[in-house]
């Protein structure tokens, strides 16, 4: 059986994972966001092999997520900074770094707090309704079929079905 390519599935979480889906473009993008925006820098940061951060950081100029700035011509040297593509991936970041905090790690233990600039009261990320202002739980939500259709999935078609019955 063949594996579908996740860049070719019609579900945004799939496209997402194809884009972000290893271990270090999250950590890549962590760091660019907090300021750690040179190669030698993130390389030296994370640990990880220059190879690998090169083609990564490639990847993530590629699909929009990063813009890269040089800083010197000879030898080329750039800057990475996350573009508003990048940034709205960050958000992903603050949700999953929300969860670890969570679930992870006792609460004497949580290695960074997030602190909000304008009223500088700590923070954990939420998603709320932009209609009504009350946080949104997977529980709370209703799947509906967008303009772009519903996957070929007879699974995922069979719920949709029947999350839209009464009762859900």
């Amino acid at each position: 059986m063949t594996r579908p390519q996740l860049d070719e599935m019609n579900c945004a979480i799939a496209r997402t994972l194809d884009v972000i889906g290893d271990r270090w473009t999250g950590l890549i993008l962590r760091d660019v966001s907090l300021g750690i925006t040179r190669f030698d820098a993130i390389q030296r940061d994370l640990g990880i092999s220059r190879r690998v951060l090169s083609e990564r950081l490639a990847t993530m100029v590629d699909h929009g997520i990063l813009q890269r700035v040089a800083y010197q011509t000879a030898p080329a040297r750039y800057d990475y900074f996350p573009t508003e593509k990048g940034a709205d991936l960050g958000l992903v970041l603050l949700a999953m770094q929300a969860w670890g905090n969570r679930w992870l790690f006792d609460d004497e233990e949580v290695p960074l707090l997030l602190r909000h600039a304008s009223c500088g009261n700590e923070v954990s990320p939420q998603i709320a309704c932009p209609e009504c202002g009350e946080e949104l739980r997977p529980q709370d939500i209703v799947p509906v079929p967008g303009p772009g259709g519903v996957d070929d999935s007879a699974e995922l078609t069979a719920a949709l079905e029947r999350w839209s019955q009464p009762g859900g």
